[in-house]
């Protein structure tokens, strides 16, 4: 394969130490697809993506069955991660820090201009509420 963008190309991180570029990212319903390409991976499959926001997220976010990393590449934005016991902890990420989101916590990022973060993703299970 010759090089591509993590934007527009996002990678599959699967058994036996696969990587496997993806179809282009067409917005929420791409998801689905990837479930269908990649489930049998099961919570040790990894999604690899990368995301530009220009504004804050709309809803929370959980990941189940694993944790995420979150890599800020551009800009600034900052973490909220709610635990089961309700308590909140906010974490800022500047241009190459990173955080993880544990296995069954909610999350959102709050972006006040823009940011770029790539994320690796256990996203099997993976659940959204509104914010």
């Amino acid at each position: 394969m010759s090089a591509a963008k993590l934007s527009d190309t996002f990678l599959h991180l699967g058994l036996g130490a696969t990587a496997v570029p993806q179809p282009p990212f067409n917005g929420m319903k791409w998801y689905a697809g990837y479930g269908a390409r990649h489930g049998s991976d099961g919570a040790e499959g990894r999604l690899v993506s990368q995301h530009t926001f220009t504004e804050s997220w709309d809803s929370w976010e959980m990941h189940p069955k694993g944790e995420e990393v979150v890599i800020c590449i551009d800009g600034h934005m900052v973490l909220t991660q709610e635990f089961p016991d309700g308590t909140r902890k906010t974490t800022a990420l500047d241009v190459g820090e990173f955080a993880i989101n544990p296995r069954g916590v909610w999350h959102i990022a709050d972006v006040e201009e823009s940011a770029t973060a790539i994320f690796i993703t256990a996203g099997e299970g993976t659940e959204h509420r509104p914010r």
